[in-house]
């Protein structure tokens, strides 16, 4: 280090003469030693150079030329290594320059905000420090009109520090949208990519300003027609990338519709364009992944994405070739490309998943595209989370499918890798994965049986103790899928893994899919005679309190009808009649529900009732007179002069 930095140590001590003409010399000498050198840089910056340029950059008494040339060698030392942003932010280069805004000389201006671009992309720079105050965001915006140089630099901070809904909020407040609008029509391409890259990251997920967007005019053309110009084919694939994410997120905030044609004709088409081989890989990741988000919801697009350009067949290759043989002119893309190819697996899982979401001849189309199982298969266990989590949803999407659940799903016991990834996954993940699980777990899955055997109902039960509310769903709901129709000894493990106190804790969640799914469960757990007499034999004073608790509490129709709709099961039991014929409290509740004014409540209270009565079962009579004396006959008789036919005939 010594050696080194001894042959540097000159340009610092430089910084430090008397004389203003050789400190500006000396400054003008380290810009050019330090152009392309990285070395130098580290070697400058460990020299202490940098707290000095700060301090000369800052003097009112420096000349502007001075202070000109500290911004430029400052920026370059900033070009080089994450370590030296570093550094500068450790000595507050940002408050420096953001002073330097102020000054009244355009060339400082200039070579301050250069800088200040240069720093704001390093990932390394919190982006919250264009926020801390309040003045800078104005200041920024006025000095737009400046020069192109301004507006070029100041798009680019812009559209780097824009990370989430509160900073596109303040920057719309601080009328962006207008400001940065005319800049679409600059004569420079860089202003004219800048100002899109803004409108790119401000439209995302944002329908406050994806709606202002679309009644904008420059020149007396509308923004969406001016993005569309920018995707022609003629113009910079970086451009038509942009605006088709510009088109794109206005399109998912309903600003534009789905059926438009600039989407149908126009974004669309170029997305999948984006997705071909000789694209270079990271314009496939980001043509995947936006158009993935584009036909996300709507399936009309995903039909017409699905037979544009062989796209299905085309994704293949991401799991092929990190780089086309044309893109390959030298060995960094190559080593850079096989180093990010993950990325690539990532986009075709996303956009396969969003293809798959709906139809069914897509899904088949998808799973029918060479080794499709065992890449997704080989997905659920990569070491990059994203791809995980990407092939998970991508399985998800394919499980949907009743067909596929029958053949592919079964042929490549997908389930067993599924299982390892909930074994400890982050809770994305988890929220995916168990929601391919329910799915695995229908009655008509062959992959039931085994998933039962891998201890299935232990993380099942543990899903529906958690924090997240998705994952208490899932975990319910595939304990409800499993108990569908299924065998006694299975049941009541069921049962013995949720524990009553945790039954309680389910039935009284306040959120009311959990409920719904709790009660479900309960009511495929209570099905078939000997099922439903053994269960109320060990568990049935719990279940007749809980019944008890959501008939009296303040819920839903829905949730009191399949509640009556458990007891009708309870009532079809031989012995477990009795826990109804003896309980007055139910009785009573039964009855209050036979003459409610909403009709399926009513039915569901007929039900109970329907079968007590049986006269082939043992005890009907007494059960008969014990309700006629409760006067639920001259109910059935009012009821059978309802206008309902349906409660008319029960």
């Amino acid at each position: 280090l010594q050696e080194v930095t001894a042959s540097s140590r000159h340009y610092v001590d430089r910084l430090f003469d008397l004389d203003p003409q050789k400190v500006l010399q000396g400054v003008i000498d380290m810009k050019n030693a330090v152009i392309g050198n990285n070395k130098q840089k580290a070697n400058l910056i460990v020299l202490g150079a940098v707290p000095r340029l700060l301090y000369l950059l800052q003097q009112e008494s420096s000349s502007t030329e001075l202070r000109t040339e500290c911004a430029v060698v400052l920026g370059s030392l900033a070009m080089g290594t994450e370590n030296n942003v570093k550094s500068l932010l450790d000595c507050h280069i940002i408050p420096a320059l953001l002073q330097g805004l102020l000054s009244p000389d355009l060339k400082f201006i200039e070579a301050c905000l250069r800088c200040l671009r240069t720093i704001f992309i390093s990932p390394v720079t919190p982006e919250d420090l264009l926020y801390t105050d309040a003045t800078v965001i104005s200041h920024l915006m006025a000095l737009l009109s400046r020069s192109r140089y301004t507006q070029e630099y100041i798009c680019q901070i812009f559209s780097h520090c824009c990370k989430g809904p509160d900073h596109q909020t303040i920057l719309f407040n601080h009328g962006a949208v207008q400001s940065i609008a005319h800049l679409l029509v600059s004569t420079s391409y860089k202003v004219r990519m800048q100002a899109l890259k803004c409108f790119s990251v401000l439209a995302f997920e944002n329908p406050q300003v994806s709606m202002t967007l679309v009644n904008v005019s420059v020149d007396g053309e509308l923004l969406p027609q001016i993005f569309v110009k920018m995707l022609q084919r003629d113009k910079p694939i970086e451009m038509q990338l942009t605006s088709a994410k510009c088109l794109t997120s206005m399109c998912r905030a309903g600003a534009i519709r789905t059926d438009d044609p600039c989407i149908v004709l126009k974004t669309l088409p170029c997305l999948v364009r984006m997705c071909s081989k000789e694209r270079l890989l990271e314009e496939r990741v980001e043509g995947a992944e936006t158009l993935a988000y584009l036909i996300e919801t709507d399936v009309e697009l995903q039909r017409i994405a699905s037979i544009t350009d062989h796209l299905i067949v085309m994704l293949a290759d991401y799991f092929k070739y990190p780089s086309s043989v044309s893109a390959i002119t030298d060995i960094k893309r190559l080593d850079h490309d096989l180093k990010h190819a993950h990325e690539l697996r990532q986009a075709a899982f996303k956009l396969y998943a969003s293809l798959g979401a709906n139809d069914e001849d897509i899904r088949k189309k998808i799973i029918e595209t060479e080794n499709m199982m065992d890449r997704i298969v080989n997905g659920l266990s990569e070491s990059s989370i994203k791809v995980r989590l990407a092939a998970v949803r991508c399985l998800h999407s394919l499980s949907r499918s009743v067909q596929q659940l029958r053949t592919s799903f079964q042929d490549h016991a997908v389930w067993k890798p599924l299982m390892k990834v909930l074994q400890n996954a982050p809770n994305e993940i988890l929220v995916v994965a168990s929601s391919t699980l329910c799915n695995l777990l229908l009655e008509f899955s062959p992959s039931k049986e085994p998933i039962l055997e891998s201890g299935a109902i232990e993380l099942l039960c543990s899903l529906t103790q958690s924090e997240n509310l998705a994952l208490r769903v899932n975990g319910i709901w595939a304990l409800m899928n499993m108990a569908f129709q299924a065998e006694q000894k299975i049941k009541s493990d069921i049962l013995r893994g949720l524990s009553t106190e945790q039954l309680f804790q389910l039935l009284s969640d306040s959120d009311v899919n959990v409920l719904m799914k709790t009660l479900g469960l309960l009511r495929n757990l209570l099905s078939t005679r000997p099922h439903i007499d053994h269960i109320m034999s060990t568990h049935g004073k719990q279940i007749m309190q809980a019944v008890t608790l959501i008939l009296e509490g303040e819920h839903n129709i829905e949730v009191k009808e399949q509640t009556l709709c458990i007891l009708a099961n309870i009532a079809d039991g031989t012995t477990a009649k009795e826990l109804i014929m003896t309980n007055d409290d139910i009785l009573q509740k039964i009855k209050y529900y036979m003459s409610h004014s909403n009709a399926k409540l009513q039915l569901a209270a007929m039900f109970c009732i329907s079968n007590l009565i049986w006269n082939e079962e043992e005890g009907s009579q007494e059960r008969q007179d014990k309700l006629r004396d409760m006067g639920i006959v001259d109910i059935l008789h009012k009821l059978s002069q309802s206008s309902d036919p349906n409660l008319c005939d029960k």
